[in-house]
């Protein structure tokens, strides 16, 4: 296990006794309770353990029941149009919650908040306080705000922001499974997306604090990390030149991480979080084809506890659709990079976004991206109806002109084709013993144990009171559905 020792910053005697003086005061915000409620990808529920722990800081606690809330944040996603309705529905809910209670705070945190902003204060109403994900750490100043009559906004994006010295308050946690996020923001233009303008540039949190984070998780109890990023493989941070002094006091990871004059990339980064123990799985999403390399590959490979499983999003399987998209890869490189995932990893599950009816796409460009699910038979993926995303590049160059029947058609034919091989990939998998991560009940019956397996497979067998969550256990699968293999436990 990676020692983790990091040398204790000190301050001098007047800031020691300020500190000190601010703790013996009472705090306003003690006993209020928070409810956090999450939309869209991985990035916001790690987003809102962020908040948990930064709000927790200040006296709350936080709740799963809004009708007891003093203060309610909805973390939101602008990536789908439905996302936004799901969200403006349930901000009417929770100002029926606030009618019944006046002191209550709402606010929407995360990517709809800089582009819905005034809707949601001035014409609908709905929220006091809008926060964009880099102006967390400016919430109990914004809640104070809002506490004195006032509405409250910060949408403000950082260069530098990461909150790489704040420790998550894990939400619903299972006490297993953690998301661990390396790095913030994106640079890549999709013109699709709108990522970019709602979480700002790329930056990439400090190694140390990641494998600290990590290992700390793996010390309480848990067993299974996943790195998030936009766009992982895009990782890199380099250590900081130190003097002398400070050499002689950095910490065994510090000093771990002079190999390569101190620059750790993403493969580098997974090898250190793998070396933490044995014991402990790593997962990570997402890669992006443009950057993923052989030596990622390579490093997923040598240690049996990076996980064979890997998300790499193709949107579409046409070279000109990819292009107007701004992927900055054609087909050919996205099929390269598969060839490389099967020629390294061979049992390697792989996942994948598919987006259906983008502009100008044609029958026979749609006919590229249903081919090109032939050739890859992903284990699983995400797939939508394009949906214009305003201040997109896409929303200002092109048209949105495949009828929304058309749209519905294509997505309907790309669902079936991965029905079908999602049960082709699990069917693969019968007969042959998987080590599972027990996680808890199945959903359906609490005589049965679920996990998932090293390539990412939701497993059911039977309970067995020999074994608990967060133990290994290995398991026969012995029949499946087109989502779920099922088994016994064997030795």
């Amino acid at each position: 296990m990676i020692d983790l020792n990091l040398p204790v910053k000190t301050h001098d005697e007047d800031r020691q006794g300020e500190a000190l003086m601010l703790e013996q005061l009472p705090n306003k915000n003690n006993g209020r309770k928070l409810y956090i409620e999450s939309y869209g990808c991985a990035m916001n529920f790690s987003d809102s353990e962020i908040v948990a722990s930064i709000l927790s800081d200040q006296g709350f606690e936080t709740t799963t029941d809004f009708n007891k809330a003093d203060v309610i944040f909805i973390n939101t996603c602008s990536i789908r149009e439905n996302a936004e309705v799901r969200v403006r529905n349930r901000l009417k809910e929770f100002k029926v919650a606030k009618s019944k209670n006046p002191g209550m705070v709402v606010g929407v945190l995360g990517c709809m908040a800089e582009r819905l902003k005034s809707k949601f204060l001035e014409e609908e109403k709905l929220v006091d306080v809008v926060v964009g994900p880099d102006a967390y750490r400016d919430l109990p100043n914004l809640i104070d705000q809002v506490d004195s009559g006032q509405k409250a906004v910060n949408v403000l994006l950082s260069r530098e922001e990461t909150y790489a010295d704040v420790t998550p308050v894990r939400l619903n946690s299972n006490g297993i499974n953690a998301f661990v996020s390396i790095m913030r923001g994106c640079d890549n233009m999709c013109s699709f997306c709108v990522v970019p303008f709602t979480r700002g540039r790329e930056r990439s949190r400090d190694a140390v604090s990641i494998v600290k984070e990590c290992t700390d998780l793996f010390e309480q109890g848990y067993r299974e990390v996943t790195l998030l990023g936009q766009n992982v493989d895009s990782y890199k941070w380099q250590k900081p030149k130190q003097n002398d002094e400070a050499d002689q006091q950095a910490s065994p990871a510090e000093a771990d991480l002079e190999g390569s004059a101190g620059v750790v990339n993403f493969a580098r980064l997974l090898e250190l979080v793998a070396l933490i123990d044995p014991e402990l799985r790593v997962r990570f999403s997402t890669s992006h084809p443009k950057d993923i390399t052989d030596e990622v590959l390579y490093t997923i490979n040598k240690y049996d506890n990076i996980c064979n499983y890997i998300h790499l999003p193709v949107q579409s399987g046409n070279s000109r659709i990819l292009d107007m998209m701004n992927r900055t890869y054609d087909r050919d490189w996205y099929i390269d990079r598969i060839n490389a995932i099967r020629r390294i990893i061979p049992e390697c599950a792989i996942s994948t976004d598919v987006i259906t009816g983008f502009c100008s796409e044609t029958e026979e460009e749609h006919q590229d991206t249903v081919s090109m699910m032939d050739y890859v038979k992903y284990d699983f993926a995400y797939m939508f109806m394009y949906s214009e995303r305003p201040g997109t590049l896409a929303a200002k160059r092109y048209p949105d002109d495949i009828p929304e029947n058309i749209k519905k058609l294509r997505l309907q034919e790309i669902v079936a084709k991965q029905q079908q091989y999602s049960l082709v990939r699990l069917q693969a998998q019968l007969g042959k013993v998987q080590k599972v991560l027990i996680e808890g009940y199945s959903k359906k019956s609490d005589q049965d144990y679920c996990g998932r397996s090293d390539q990412n497979a939701m497993v059911v067998f039977p309970a067995d009171e020999r074994f608990k969550p967060g133990q290994y256990v290995n398991v026969l699968a012995e029949r499946c559905t087109t989502a779920t293999l099922m088994g016994r436990i064997v030795d």
